[in-house]
């Protein structure tokens, strides 16, 4: 009954020529599939990772199961817990670009899909601009965040019912739990902020650069940076945020953490969500001051996080006293 990954996700908005635009020239997405009503990206050989709708559509969340026999097991579990559980027909399947999905509502509300039996894409992907492609595979698309209205009975639903592991949590300068379902440090992440929406999502990259020139054309485009580039303190992940034409942010990372979910012990973090950078423009007066001071404190303790190679990227040569920390990785 364990869940895999998270698969995909599904967004509305209004003008959909903004998302095409955005999803290719910024982000490097590759456009699959397109019409009047739906947008469909590739960030990888699925045929889909992304879907957006026109209108005000509900967002979806998809996690990804082994087989059929999974998301039977899954079904009958929630639904001795009496939660609704919906089975998809084969046109909402075909949607998707899986074999077979349910999909029912968190406590907050959100809609959660699980399916299993992914579609391949029958050609390689092409990204929309210059970049050398994404950190997905056994890991998924990357991550999302969703605020709460209720963060302890949401908490409670994705590790009990759902069955994830809590990474870490932190309570200033907000109240935050990270979860995860396979080695990325989180794949899902709740914040309590009294009210119910997704935060961001996060989308990783496969070279530091392309986080980089990202950022250099959110600029030049005039994109709304909601939070500038910085570096977390649980995941190690280097990355800025950017508001897309969804109002939802998107956090365009490098160096996310690979962690034990066997062995993994949760602790509270202390230092502040992030090490230096990540300036919040969400965040009131007040939280941005106490992130402040958390990060000019991290500065003066001269806090630090290894960083996080892939297999076969290039690593700096350095002289061996001085030579960083490097943790293992799994090929994505």
């Amino acid at each position: 009954m364990t869940l895999l990954s998270l698969g995909y996700v599904g967004l509305s908005a209004p003008d959909l020529s903004e998302w095409a635009d955005f999803g290719r020239n910024l982000l490097g997405l590759e456009l699959a599939d397109a019409s009047t009503e739906t947008l469909a990206f590739r960030m990888d050989d699925r045929r889909a990772r992304l879907h957006v709708a026109a209108g005000d559509a509900a967002p979806h969340f998809g996690w990804e199961v082994a087989d059929t026999s999974a998301l039977d097991a899954m079904a009958a579990r929630l639904e001795a817990k009496r939660v609704a559980v919906h089975r998809a027909d084969a046109g909402l399947a075909a949607r998707r670009c899986v074999r077979e999905m349910i999909w029912f509502l968190d406590p907050d509300g959100n809609r959660v899909e699980l399916f299993h039996g992914a579609e391949i894409a029958a050609a390689p992907f092409a990204p929309g601009r210059n970049i050398a492609g994404f950190r997905t595979g056994a890991l998924g698309l990357g991550h999302a965040v969703l605020t709460c209205v209720d963060l302890p009975a949401q908490l409670r639903f994705y590790t009990e019912m759902l069955g994830f592991g809590i990474s870490d949590y932190c309570f200033s300068p907000f109240t935050a739990y990270f979860l995860h379902v396979n080695p990325r440090h989180h794949s899902l992440a709740l914040v309590g902020t009294g009210v119910t929406g997704v935060h961001h999502l996060m989308m990783e990259l496969r070279q530091f650069d392309d986080v980089g020139h990202g950022y250099d054309l959110a600029f030049d485009r005039g994109e709304d940076i909601g939070v500038t580039l910085g570096r977390h303190s649980n995941d190690y992940m280097t990355s800025f945020y950017v508001r897309t034409p969804s109002n939802v942010l998107l956090e365009y990372g490098w160096g996310g953490r690979i962690i034990d979910p066997a062995r993994w012990q949760a602790e509270e973090l202390t230092v502040g969500p992030s090490i230096w950078g990540h300036e919040r423009s969400w965040l009131s007066d007040e939280g941005r001051a106490v992130a402040r001071a958390m990060r000019v404190r991290n500065a003066a303790e001269g806090l630090r996080r290894p960083l996080q190679y892939l297999p076969g990227a290039a690593v700096p040569s350095v002289p061996q006293a001085s030579a960083p920390q490097v943790e293992s990785s799994i090929t994505a």
